[in-house]
């Protein structure tokens, strides 16, 4: 049998798909009716819907709580009261009373008045003539608001008592002597003035205060001050300007050696530019004062002056410290006023002069060593033209030869003039331990240059002071620590046949005070205070001894109308 094999076929199928992207026409696309047909039989027709409940009873024993609302607990602030009385009495026969009381008719204006007085029998050890005193003043204000600007009228009337009791140790006082001294002197003071504030203006507001100040010893003073200030602008900064306008007019009825009346008449007016640039963490203020005065009496002449005034401050680190530098000057009219409120024992036959603050160049540290702690240090250079100084005025007696008047047996004080040069160095640190404990203290260091005068009479070198402060909600109580370092003076005694010099160096001194208090509500609070806790026998001025240890107390009240 013959068989016979048969080739297989090799080749096989394949299927291949192609793919080709679709690419619409527009006859593909659903086309939208432009005017469909609407069947509007079905708008606005109701569905019937048939619905029931399926109730099952369900016993419950669930009886819910009553509501009670939540207490929100607030503290009320405390009513403020803007009127207050107080009154106290102290050893030395030492009574006093303040008063402040205001009201207004409207919601823009305010009106009222604050009252003081106190006085003593005086008291002072081995003190032989009288030495008590008495000071009283009666001030009173209007305040107006209108929509573009504020204005405040004042008035007022001050008088007080004293006496030269401060015997030169170096004289011996005949009894027929003392028994013929008039020691007493008498200050009055009545002052008119007023200030206004524009709020949208080139002219920001004024200032102006008007004097006649008198010492019932033929003395008398009339003493005007006017201070505008307006703002204009430079570009993009803004300039402010300080204005000046200064009267001054007195006499005195006699000079000290009975020759002559003195007669003094001052007039000035000045105009102080001043720019101020803040850029980033550094501040400079540059000005100039530029004044003209005349004046007549005291060999016064008249003249323009000009002062720097530039000042300069950068924060090295916020908040932690500052560098401040600057140069300023300034004329500072001294008056007869000035100078009793200062030391009222100068006698009413005084020179009146202008100080010509030349330059005072200053440079300082401030800020914070901890968020509770701050300090600032400054040392400054100036020198002064005519700065004054207080001296013993000569004595007219040798402690028998009777003298005219009262003040001229060694126990008051002229002022002397003198071109100084001072050099000095102050700083102060504050504590804030809590918000109820609060204590600091500073310190002032200054060296004097004369150029005339011997000494810079009764001007310490040394001045520093310390305070601790607590206040909670009903106590209060505080302390206060200065001291005066040693000062010198000098005793001229010109008598006919007889001329003697004493120089005398006044002692140091310490004055710590206390004082505190409890407030029973917020309408009464008692209060005490002791000052010269340690019974210093010091000499404020040369030979004007002050009170030992002194204790006054009181209540004061606050109240609305």
């Amino acid at each position: 049998m013959v068989s016979f094999a048969q080739v297989k076929d090799t080749l096989g199928t394949e299927v291949i798909n192609i793919v080709k992207p679709y690419t619409p026409t527009v006859s593909d696309a659903f086309k939208i009716k432009s005017s469909p047909e609407i069947d509007s039989s079905a708008i606005g027709s109701k569905k019937q819907i048939e619905y029931s409940i399926f109730s099952i009873p369900v016993a419950s024993t669930f009886t819910p709580a009553k509501g009670k609302a939540k207490v929100l607990k607030v503290n009320p602030s405390p009513p403020v009261y803007d009127n207050y009385i107080s009154a106290g009495f102290g050893n030395f026969t030492t009574p006093g009373v303040e008063l402040f009381a205001h009201g207004n008719t409207t919601r823009y204006n305010d009106f009222g008045l604050f009252f003081d007085y106190i006085s003593s029998k005086g008291g002072i050890n081995d003190v032989v003539l009288d030495n008590d005193y008495f000071d009283t003043n009666l001030d009173l204000f209007y305040k107006q608001d209108q929509r573009d600007f504020n204005w405040q009228l004042n008035s007022g009337f001050r008088m007080q008592k004293y006496n030269w009791y401060g015997l030169a140790e170096h004289i011996n006082y005949s009894q027929n002597l003392l028994d013929g001294i008039d020691e007493e002197i008498r200050y009055t003071d009545i002052y008119l003035g007023g200030k206004i504030d524009y709020k949208d203006s080139f002219f920001k507001g004024a200032t102006v205060e008007s004097n006649l100040f008198a010492d019932g010893k033929g003395s008398t003073e009339a003493h005007f001050l006017a201070q505008p200030k307006i703002e204009f602008p430079i570009a993009s900064e803004y300039i402010n300007a300080d204005m000046r306008i200064e009267f001054l007019k007195g006499q005195f009825a006699s000079d000290y050696m009975n020759v002559d009346n003195i007669n003094y008449t001052f007039f000035t007016a000045g105009f102080s530019p001043s720019l101020e640039i803040l850029r980033n963490n550094l501040t400079v203020n540059l000005g100039v004062h530029l004044l003209y005065s005349s004046g007549s009496g005291s060999d016064n002449k008249n003249k323009g002056y000009y002062y720097p005034n530039v000042n300069a401050s950068y924060k090295l680190i916020d908040e932690v410290l500052t560098v401040y530098a600057g140069v300023t000057g300034g004329l500072h009219q001294n008056t007869f006023k000035g100078f009793a409120n200062e030391n009222p024992y100068v006698s009413p036959t005084l020179t009146i002069k202008r100080t010509d603050e030349q330059y005072n160049g200053f440079f300082g540290l401030k800020g914070k060593l901890a968020s509770n702690i701050a300090y600032n240090f400054k040392a400054s250079y100036k020198n002064e033209r005519d700065k004054p100084l207080y001296k013993l005025n000569q004595s007219k007696t040798d402690g028998a030869i009777p003298t005219t008047h009262g003040y001229q047996i060694g126990n008051s004080f002229n002022v002397l003039y003198d071109t100084i040069s001072t050099i000095s160095a102050f700083g102060e640190v504050t504590i804030d331990l809590s918000k109820q404990l609060k204590l600091g203290g500073n310190f002032e260091f200054n060296q004097y240059d004369t150029k005339n005068e011997a000494e810079a009479w009764n001007l310490p070198r040394l001045k520093a002071s310390a305070f601790v402060n607590y206040n909670n909600d009903n106590w209060f109580a505080g302390a206060d620590l200065f001291y005066v370092g040693k000062r010198k003076d000098q005793l001229v005694i010109n008598v006919p046949l007889s001329f003697t010099v004493t120089n005398i160096i006044i002692g140091d001194y310490v004055d710590l005070n206390f004082n505190g208090g409890y407030k029973f509500n917020e309408k009464l609070t008692v209060f005490g205070k002791v000052n010269n806790v340690l019974s210093s026998d010091y000499q404020k001025y040369t030979n004007f001894y002050v009170q030992g240890l002194q204790v006054f107390g009181g209540l004061t009240y606050k109240f609305d109308f």
